[in-house]
This record gives structure tokens, sequence and C-alpha cells, in this order.
């Protein structure tokens, strides 16, 4: 099976019909399969109750698997469901065809796969149905009545029999002279092997529709893209963040890189971009109280590759890279920020433009309050268009401060570098931010475009 067909395949529900007798009902689904009436489903597997049904050979000459499933060889009704169940689980079924199937089916039954399972009936229900309602029995009991108008009726089956909701009905006039053989098979003709395949469609669709929607919202929460500054808005303490991605038009690599600060000592500082590096550098250069965790090169460029950090790991990246070590050994020789009781994290990201573009990021955390351990992640990612990732050191204010936590969240690249840059700097707390340096690399030809803001002025 190629790729295509498997994904096509993913799009059709697989349907499976029971049978007993001759099968005509089932070969009104196969030919409108076979026409393409039926497009949203198809017939995976025939089971037969009984063995010699004709309605097997109709399936095996539409190359349709089939099976036999009998309560004498299964020795209880309970084991007989039990191995239909097997069958039909085993195709991964969407749906249940009674066609022809005559055998009554329990509540567990019914309940296991309800509103999977649809019957056609030779009546217009409510009329002449019910328990020993089936075959000749239903004509008969129409003409004895004297009735002008029949029909046939497709419905769920629930565990009262012909009791389910109705799906769609057709009627078929009784003429003068029929008997119950004739009318049974004006009534297959003219309503039957009309209304059936239809419904067959119209139950697919539904149901492809329903599981289309379930996968779109599974992806939605899996895959969600979020609004940066959604995200950030009302947090009145990320910490320090960075954002690595490609914009919607698949042109730019994107990188960010923002700082926040409560103390006086981490918001007496600015960014200072010299010869394509980014330095935090004290505002007021007198009023410094320990430059050691807040005076550092953020951004640097080496070779094809461009690395920012939340601290002066950047150097340490990039002499080890330098060296030929990769971006998690050139950090292993890194831990988190000695401050406790915060023990801020170290996060960083390389972006790499060696042959095309990519980007990873790390983060380096405490394995817990006391900071005997570190704890080391690193995600690396294939670009997507319009999709970046955030990481950042502090989920929210507090005391001692909590640490980011799971992979970088999923945000939204514009093309625009002033868009992002505005979203961004917009959306962080007024009080405590600090400074955001944002840059978009153009990937067919390394020409660059930079944007710095600078609380301090």
């Amino acid at each position: 099976m190629t790729g295509n067909e498997k994904n096509n395949t993913a799009k059709i529900a697989n349907v499976v019909v029971l049978v007993s007798g001759g099968g005509t009902n089932l070969q009104a689904i196969l030919d409108a399969e076979r026409d393409g009436k039926i497009k949203s489903g198809r017939v995976r597997l025939v089971i037969s109750n009984k063995e010699g049904a004709y309605a097997l050979e109709r399936a095996r000459a539409a190359g349709v698997p089939t099976a036999v499933v009998t309560k004498k060889a299964c020795g209880s009704p309970e084991a007989f469901e039990d191995a239909l169940m097997e069958k039909i689980d085993g195709v991964g079924a969407d749906l249940i065809v009674l066609a022809g199937f005559m055998s009554i089916l329990s509540s567990r039954f019914t309940k296991k796969y309800e509103r999977m399972i649809i019957n056609v009936h030779p009546s217009l229900i409510p009329s002449f149905c019910g328990e020993g309602f089936y075959g000749l029995r239903v004509h008969e009991a129409a003409l004895k009545k004297g009735v002008k108008v029949t029909g046939a009726t497709v419905h769920y089956v629930n565990e009262i029999p012909d009791g389910g909701e109705i799906i769609c009905q057709r009627a078929v006039s009784v003429r003068e002279g029929d008997t119950p053989e004739t009318l049974q098979r004006r009534v297959m003709e003219e309503a039957e092997w009309i209304i059936l395949p239809s419904a067959v469609e119209e139950v697919c669709a539904e149901k492809m529709k329903i599981k289309k929607n379930r996968e779109a919202k599974r992806d939605m929460d899996i895959y969600k893209v979020h609004n940066i500054g959604e995200l950030i808005k009302g947090n009145s303490y990320v910490g320090r963040g960075i954002v690595a991605g490609l914009s919607a038009d698949g042109k730019h690599a994107a990188a960010a890189y923002f700082i926040m600060g409560r103390s006086s000592n981490s918001r007496n500082r600015v960014f200072a971009v010299r010869d394509g590096a980014v330095f935090t550098e004290p505002y007021d250069a007198s009023k410094v109280e320990d430059p050691s965790l807040i005076i550092y090169a953020a951004v640097r460029e080496l070779d094809d590759k461009l690395i920012v950090t939340n601290g002066d790991q950047t150097d340490t990246i990039y002499d080890g890279m330098r060296a030929g070590e990769t971006f998690p050994q050139a950090l292993m020789s890194r831990r988190f920020e000695p401050d406790a009781p915060n023990l801020t994290p170290r996060i960083s990201a390389v972006l790499d433009f060696d042959g095309g573009y990519s980007y990873e990021m790390s983060i380096l955390k405490s394995a817990d309050a006391a900071g005997t351990a570190c704890n080391r992640y690193t995600f690396s990612y294939e670009p997507l268009p319009g999709v970046g990732h955030f990481i950042h050191t502090y989920v929210c204010d507090g005391d001692p401060i909590p640490t980011f936590q799971g992979e970088p969240e999923r945000v939204a690249v514009p093309d625009s570098i002033d868009e992002f840059t505005d979203t961004l700097w917009d959306a962080l707390d007024a009080d405590n931010k600090i400074s955001l340096y944002v840059r978009y690399v153009d990937i067919a030809t390394g020409e660059k475009e930079e944007r710095t803001i600078n609380k301090n002025k």
C-alpha cells in the first residue's frame, strides 16, 4: 500500500456487514461502493452466522474478506457475540451494517457499539416491526392488515428489536394482487436497495466528520500555536526568555531574547549591540551590586551559528562548539545559576544555518529545592513556517520563584520583525521588563534585521 493509499484509508470509514442469507442488500452496498455512490466508507469484512450463505460468495467476488461465526461452533450466545466482536474490532470498524442478519443481538453488544450499528427493516417503522417480524412475515402482516403503502426503514440498532432511531425511510405502494413474495421483491428493489446504501454513505460521512473534528481538536491541543503576547500578558514575572523559530513566509529565521528584573541590581541594565553580539551592560555603573549574574554576552555569532542564552554560558557554548563539541556537550560544564533559593535555570538556544536552518534549545534546571543535582534538557527542532518555540526561566512570580516546566511553548512568528518586537515588548509586565533584542535573518542571503528596546534610556 502506498503512502497516499494509507492516507486515503485513514479518511474512509471501515464498514463491517453482518449477513445470514443471499446477500441482496450486501450486493446493493457493494454496487454503490463500486459506482462511487458510497465515498466515505469501504466494506472491509463480511461476516455470516451461517455456513454456505450466498452473501459470502458476493463478498468474495468483490474482493472483500469474509468470516463465518456460528452459535453452534461457539457454544453459547455470549461466546458467539465475543467472536463477532473480535472480528469486528480486528478491522477497526466504524460502522456495522445488519443486512439480512437473522440473529438478535444482546444489549451488551449493542451498547458496546452504540450508534455504530444500522439495520434495514422491510416496513415503515413503527408498523410491522419488533420481535417476530422478519422476512416474509413482515409482508404477510402488511397484506393481512390491508395497508395501501408499505416500504423500508434504515435505523440505528439498540437493545430493542427495531427500536433504534430512524435514519431514513422510503415508501412503496401495495398493489392489488400482491403476494408476500411479490411485495417483498418490490420493497427490496424500490426501497431497501436504495436507502441502505444511501444511509451507509450518510452515516459514514458523519462519522468521518466527527473523527476529523476530534483529530483536529487533538492536534490543536497537541500542536497549538499560541500568540506569545497572550501567553505573557498578566504574568508579572516570566524572568528571562528566548524565542527561536521561522517567520510565517518561511524566509526568515527569528530569534528574540528579553530580560526582566525585580531587584534594583537586576533592573540596572541595558542591551548593547556591538559587531553582531548583544551584551548586558549596567545602565548606571555606580549602582552595580553584583555583576556576576547580570553582566554577560547574551548573543554571539560563531561561523554559521547564532548563540542566545540568559547568562555567561553564551561564552561556554561558543568556546565548546568552536572546539568541535556539540551544543549539549558544550554545556556539560555548566549548571543552573547558584542564586538560592531561586536556582534560576540556564536557558540557551543555537540557531544553525549550516546547509539550511534548524535550531536547538536547552534548559539546565535544579533537580530539587536544595540544588543537589542538575537536570539537563535539549530540544531539537526542524523549523515550521510561522512557528517558534519559547522558553523562559520562570513560570510566574513567587518566593522562591517557580521555574519553567515542560517543553518550550509553540508560539506564532509573524513575517514582520516590528510586529513581533511590539507584541513581545507590549506583553511584558511594565514594572519588571528591562530590555528586548530581536533578530530576523534572511535564510537565503544571510542578511539580518535587528531591533533593540531598553526601558532605561
